[in-house]
């Protein structure tokens, strides 16, 4: 690829897929439940160490993705498929409201507020299955150092706007009321189960077990 052939919507359609993937969407509703006996110098670390966590794996993924494909043995194929059963599980959930606090307070029991930056919030809330399946299959899309470069700046700017929602999360808590977060995150779950669904069939059509209708 040179820079004369970059195609400005397939970028925007990374961006697009990396704000679902690793956007602060997933990750906002566990970071309030998890953080709010924390004071603020304290849940602005977390939110560094989330962030910073959540990118650096972000980047491993995107440079050495391909990599671990070949090493073990599976196929984007295989790989769509996984992504899109997990990530549908993590759809359902917030459709059923089966991730509220309870559930993310068992996964963080006896963690520290750093060690619970790292899990469950870095992994798999920020950056979430989407993102890590997008991420290992941009990886083996690669086929120049531009093209690389262009992945490591779209995760960064990623990462940065992630940074600015929870570094300010405090000032933007008071339009965060449990209503509206209720209403969000049923839309963004059936989003998401669209999103895991198209990830089942994307993967099937490749393997040339279904035919995918023309636009999809």
């Amino acid at each position: 690829m040179t820079l004369a052939d970059i195609d400005i919507w397939m970028v925007l359609d990374i961006l697009v897929l990396l704000l679902i993937g690793m956007g602060p969407k997933v990750a906002l509703v566990p970071f309030l439940d998890l953080t709010a006996d924390l004071d603020g110098d304290t849940r602005k670390e977390v939110a560094r160490r989330m962030v910073r966590t959540g990118v650096t794996v972000a980047l491993i993924l995107v440079v050495l993705g391909a990599f671990l494909m070949k090493l073990l043995h599976f196929s984007p194929e295989a790989l769509y498929i996984a992504g899109g059963i997990v990530f549908l599980l993590l759809a359902l959930k917030m459709l059923a409201g089966a991730g509220g606090s309870e559930d993310h307070h068992t996964k963080a029991s006896e963690r520290s507020p750093m060690e619970m930056a790292l899990y469950p919030l870095a992994v798999p809330y920020l950056l979430n299955p989407a993102g890590i399946t997008m991420l290992v299959i941009f990886s083996g899309a690669i086929d120049s150092w531009l093209m690389l470069a262009i992945l490591v700046v779209l995760v960064l700017l990623m990462g940065a706007f992630d940074w600015l929602i929870f570094k300010n999360l405090d000032s933007l808590a008071k339009h965060l009321d449990k209503s509206r977060l209720a209403v969000t995150e049923a839309v963004f779950g059936v989003l998401l189960a669209a999103l895991a669904v198209q990830l089942v069939l994307q993967g099937l059509a490749d393997l040339g077990i279904i035919t995918l209708a023309a636009g999809h």
